[in-house]
């Protein structure tokens, strides 16, 4: 069994300890390393590759968010969950706009956050369900300012704004279903397409759209209708 190679981030030992002793007791999870800041936590990242990252958001020096921003630049194979006390909506966009794969308080079942690992590193998002609904509620507020006209992202020049319109009936299946969480294969399978050709899709509805991760896709295909949240 090829087990999830997890490294913990968090500025309290005794947080870290008992985290990484529920954690081992997973067979398919192993620790391999700690930090207790965003300092350490890249220093650490770049020299084990973890597949996960568990990151606090409040240390000391540098914090959770530049820690974040920082490695998804150094080591962009290492997907980020936020493990946070901060049950508050300004923490949660902001870190997904860093470049985080997923959110999840420190006050969430156990069951959840070894769901939510899972998930991560099979490339999906995970946003915890009680938090997700801000990005629902964030679209249909600006909808509302907006009369009902549908929401629009600048394009790559930052001079006209572009949605859904740019992309293919196929870029905006593929769209939906990596919304959804699949992952290539899965959306290959699903839609009888090699893997090599829903990464080309991919690869240009991100082109069109301007963007670079997985987690803006997700903003987007929300903020434009294409998926809703329950």
């Amino acid at each position: 069994m090829k087990k999830i190679r997890l490294m913990l981030v968090d500025d309290h030992d005794v947080v870290r300890a008992g985290l990484k002793s529920f954690l081992q007791t997973q067979e398919d999870f192993e620790v391999v390393a700690e930090a207790g800041n965003g300092e350490d936590a890249i220093k650490q990242a770049l020299a084990v590759r973890p597949d996960v990252i568990l990151m606090d958001i409040t240390m000391p020096g540098m914090d959770g968010m530049q820690a974040t921003r920082q490695l998804r630049v150094l080591c962009p194979e290492c997907f980020i969950l936020a493990l946070t006390v901060h049950d508050d909506k300004q923490y949660f966009i902001q870190m997904l706009a860093e470049g985080a794969s997923g959110y999840i308080t420190k006050q969430a079942a156990a069951d959840d956050l070894v769901a939510a690992i899972r998930t991560i590193a099979e490339g999906h998002i995970y946003l915890q369900p009680a938090l997700a609904r801000w990005l629902l509620d964030d679209y249909q507020r600006l909808v509302r300012q907006l009369g009902g006209a549908p929401l629009l992202v600048a394009d790559k020049t930052g001079s006209e704004a572009v949605g859904l319109e740019v992309l293919s009936l196929r870029e905006r299946q593929v769209l939906e279903l990596v919304a959804q969480g699949l992952n290539n294969h899965e959306i290959g399978s699903y839609l009888k397409l090699s893997p090599k050709t829903i990464a080309r899709h991919r690869e240009r509805i991100m082109n069109k759209l301007n963007m670079h991760s997985r987690t803006e896709l997700v903003k987007f295909a929300i903020r434009s209708g294409l998926v809703k949240l329950g």
